[in-house]
């Protein structure tokens, strides 16, 4: 048997995984269904939930309720610099540069992942993982993009280098992630918390505040995912993101079927396709 085959255990937590991507994509939708929230509002409400959820988790087992918050200082840096600082980053970009190329550098966070991947313990890197990533990349920034040109212009340079450490921090928070597998997904909850704090302060500080919609779901089932499943795979899948959100935005009528939109399906296909080859 290859020892690089998937196993069974392996298959369901990257389908676990995929899962987050499956919801990442709907925040588009709900934001329009909902109307415009503040980022960091809209952030301190999904990281709320996802603490409510993970505290449900912990009344549900049983036991001491703070002992699970006792981790390892590296763990609580891990988890919260790569929860609260991806979306910092994240919005910090799209206020310092135009939206189109912050989003495009944003999402080298999968091809990041994919790289990434090989450092780990009982990984390995092909020519084919590179390769389906970058279709992927392809075809997000055909999405992003909308088929036309577009430049990158030196007055926004904080802003193109918040948006390339946004893509830093989620691909190597997720990636690290595998590293302390062992910490059980449940300790996701604790890292809400904190961020959802972080951010109700930012909100407080810097935003008006409106009534909304949101899912912290998410980042549960993706630490499942890469910790325990085929974070090569995972990472290529992820681009299946932007391309999901665009189909429920033509469906629900917010956005028109166009050229660029099939063609980054055929790309974003063949690039997952290519990603998941048995190496």
């Amino acid at each position: 048997m290859n020892p690089d085959s998937p196993t069974d255990q392996q298959r369901q937590a990257t389908a676990i995984g995929f899962t987050a991507i499956l919801m990442w994509s709907t925040l588009a939708l709900l934001t329009k269904l909902s109307g415009a929230l503040p980022p960091f509002e809209l952030t301190a409400l999904c990281f709320t939930l996802a603490f409510l959820l993970g505290l449900g988790f912990w009344i549900r087992q049983g036991g001491n309720i703070l002992a699970r918050l006792r981790l390892p200082l590296p763990v609580w840096a891990l988890g919260i610099l790569g929860l609260f600082g991806y979306h910092c980053f994240y919005f910090l970009a799209l206020n310092q540069a135009p939206a189109v190329e912050a989003s495009l550098i944003a999402y080298l966070w999968p091809l990041l992942i994919v790289l990434f991947a090989a450092l780990l313990p009982g990984e390995k890197l092909h020519g084919f993982h590179v390769a389906g990533a970058s279709l992927g990349f392809l075809g997000a920034g055909l999405l992003v993009t909308k088929g036309a040109a577009f430049s990158f212009d030196a007055q926004y340079q904080i802003g193109y280098l918040a948006a390339f450490l946004c893509a830093l921090t989620w691909s190597s928070y997720s990636v690290l992630s595998r590293r302390f597998g062992s910490i059980p997904t449940d300790a996701i909850g604790g890292f809400c918390g904190v961020t959802a704090v972080l951010a109700w302060i930012c909100h407080g500080l810097f935003e008006p505040t409106i009534l909304p919609v949101g899912s912290g779901l998410a980042f549960f089932t993706w630490d499942w995912g890469v910790k325990r499943g085929n974070i090569k795979l995972l990472g290529a899948l992820s681009y299946a993101a932007p391309l999901l959100s665009t189909l429920w935005l033509i469906l629900f009528g917010f956005a028109e079927p166009t050229w660029t939109v099939g063609v980054a399906c055929l790309l974003i296909v063949a690039g997952a396709g290519l990603a998941s080859k048995p190496a």
